[in-house]
């Protein structure tokens, strides 16, 4: 999943013409942190949120 939500970060980032750390500084978390939950190093249960945070940020379909 996580090689997936990258790919798919990084497209909506550029169509939204955002950086990650613009989309970081919208979500209230470090770059670094960030990366981590895009690369899938964070997955627990408030890096869930933050996903959902940012898939709706970016107009990323929920999966069902």
């Amino acid at each position: 999943m996580s090689q997936d939500l990258a790919v798919e970060v990084r497209a909506a980032l550029y169509r939204a013409k955002m950086t990650q750390a613009e989309l970081a500084q919208r979500l209230d978390i470090v770059p670094a942190y960030l990366s981590d939950i895009i690369n899938g190093k964070k997955d627990g249960p408030k890096a869930q949120e933050h996903i959902k945070a940012i898939k709706k940020i970016l107009g990323i379909r929920q999966e069902v």
